[in-house]
């Protein structure tokens, strides 16, 4: 899977991302939900940072930091808030308490190395979604990946938190 998105140019990279945020956007989930947990991409990730610029001053947007092995949440109040975190280098928002009130997040879109038909996630092995999911029951849980990143199945241990759905391309 690393292989297959590193073949993919970055303009390419953008266009597709541009095509699955839109198809976000055009959820009943999404356009209800006032408080969204997104994500600050990577290069390797279906990108955010126009989708989590476009919305923030219409929602209120989270973006998970990273604290040792768990993910908490900061509000991101634009461009300027964002500082490169400790252990990956992930823009994060600072200045900002963190948000606990974890029962108020609606809807999370969640990144993955690869997607199942059945709503399974792979990550990058460390958990910290896993973890964050469960402390959220009330949150929707979107996946979002490219097209060749849905599988038939990908490996699930007791500890995996399935999404509610998956949005690609297509």
């Amino acid at each position: 899977m690393r292989e297959l998105k590193r073949a993919v140019p970055a303009e390419e990279k953008l266009l597709r991302s541009e095509a699955i945020m839109r198809r976000v956007e055009q959820t009943t989930l999404f356009r209800e939900a006032k408080v969204v947990l997104l994500y600050w991409s990577m290069a390797d990730e279906v990108q955010t940072h126009a989708f989590v610029n476009r919305w923030y001053k219409d929602k209120v947007v989270l973006l998970p930091c990273v604290v040792g092995d768990d993910l908490v949440l900061r509000q991101y109040t634009g461009p300027e808030c964002l500082v490169a975190g400790e252990q990956f280098g992930i823009g994060e928002p600072a200045g900002t308490p963190e948000w606990t009130a974890l029962d108020k997040v609606e809807l999370i879109m969640v990144p993955g190395v690869a997607f199942d038909e059945k709503g399974n996630r792979m990550g990058r092995g460390r958990g910290f979604y896993d973890r964050l999911l469960k402390s959220t029951p009330n949150a929707t849980k979107i996946g979002v990946a490219y097209d060749f990143q849905m599988l038939d199945s990908v490996p699930v241990e007791p500890h995996d938190v399935p999404m509610d759905c998956v949005i690609s391309e297509h």
